[in-house]
């Protein structure tokens, strides 16, 4: 067993309560590493001797990002969509059917550099865990191909077949296909299962529909995770806190019961404000949730449609300007709360224990991830651990 103290920092977000309320934050500290777990933090001055030593500069060390909604096996570009909408068109959902047919006509290793280039991207800019989804193959052949393709890189995969319902077949077929040959096929790549719920697109699931996908996912052993209220009022909200779903994600149109609800059980509203930065909507009301003692997690979304951003710090940054969460909520949110949406207790904090994924950033404060948007001040650590 090697282990390395990864010393010199000027300020360490642990986000453990054994450090202290909040972001535990500690100042000239540092950690010890030990078979990729995090054996021991304290001051720096208190350190226990390591075989190796990493000096950080006085920079400032936070847990590494948790994306928790990202749609990255995919082929094509929609560029011209995002201009459109620049220029008022609205988004119902329905570019992608784009996107599958450019997934569809890809070969494996085609997916594969795409994919890796996309991983290796949110890594650069400090993202250590990343969810990805299927949803742009929509048969039974190639929603396993990119869940497979999804499983090389993470332990985080989600079958979303029920993403829109593809041309040339009816609802009610291809909501049997969901929740039945597709999903068999699906589920031993998969971890969780998700739907896009939003009776205000023409292409999307309908209450009823989801709740269909939803108890098939449940009984073939898998995780629930909720597309919903994004472009309108809806069922997503009521229908994954009935189902015990671990987030619902979007939450732009909320009800008041809806917030209650979520604020009564242990469900995560995950937030995804690059979409409404990249579609020209209004933006969720991140104050409003955490003012009302919800669970909180942001992620990006990253996708080629509605937000074809990999940068966690961009999200926190959004958060911050755009949704009234503040520096340490927004940084929270994007770590720990990105964490609880995947229901992972070794990640997104950097307690004894915790997986050691940590992110530094070029900054003397965890506050230059919002002070200091577009500016690539966050990296993973990983390599020097390896």
């Amino acid at each position: 067993m090697t282990s390395v103290l990864v010393d010199g920092i000027g300020e360490l977000v642990t986000n453990s309560p054994a450090v202290g309320d909040g972001l535990g934050i500690l100042t000239d500290a540092a950690l010890v590493v030990e078979s990729d777990r995090v054996a021991w933090v304290g001051s720096s001055s208190s350190a226990p001797a390591a075989d190796r030593r990493i000096d950080t500069g006085r920079r400032s060390v936070v847990p590494s990002f948790v994306d928790s909604h990202s749609h990255l096996v995919f082929a094509g570009d929609r560029a011209d969509e995002f201009t459109a909408r620049m220029a008022g068109a609205r988004y119902d959902g329905g570019g992608i059917t784009r996107t599958v047919s450019a997934t569809r006509s890809a070969s494996d290793d085609e997916l594969r550099a795409l994919l890796s280039a996309r991983v290796t991207e949110m890594h650069a800019q400090g993202t250590g865990t990343v969810e990805i989804k299927s949803g742009y193959g929509l048969t039974v052949e190639h929603e396993a191909r990119l869940l497979r393709l999804a499983g090389e890189v993470t332990d985080e995969t989600t079958f979303l077949g029920a993403h829109v319902f593809p041309a040339g077949v009816s609802p009610a077929e291809y909501l049997d296909l969901v929740t039945g040959p597709m999903l068999e096929a699906c589920a031993p790549h998969a971890r969780w299962i998700d739907v896009f719920c939003e009776p205000a697109s023409p292409h999307a699931f309908d209450g009823d529909q989801a709740r269909a996908v939803l108890a098939a996912g449940r009984a073939a052993g898998l995780g629930l995770r909720v597309h919903g209220n994004q472009l309108g009022h809806g069922p997503g909200v009521a229908l994954a806190v009935e189902f015990g779903a671990a987030s619902v994600d979007h939450c732009t149109y909320l009800s008041a019961a809806d917030v209650d609800a979520l604020a009564a059980c242990d469900t995560v509203a995950t937030l995804l404000p690059g979409v409404e930065f990249a579609t020209r909507s209004p933006y969720p009301d991140g104050r409003a949730l955490i003012d009302a003692g919800v669970r909180v997690a942001l992620a990006t979304d990253c996708n080629p449609g509605t937000c074809f951003t990999s940068s966690m710090p961009f999200v926190i940054a959004l958060a911050v300007r755009e949704m009234g969460l503040t520096p340490a909520e927004a940084l929270r949110a994007a770590t720990a709360g990105g964490a609880a949406a995947l229901r992972r207790g070794d990640v997104g904090h950097l307690g004894v224990g915790a997986t050691a994924r940590l992110t530094v950033l070029d900054a003397p404060s965890y506050q230059h991830l919002a002070y200091r948007p577009g500016v690539p001040i966050a990296r993973l650590l990983a390599e020097v651990l390896s």
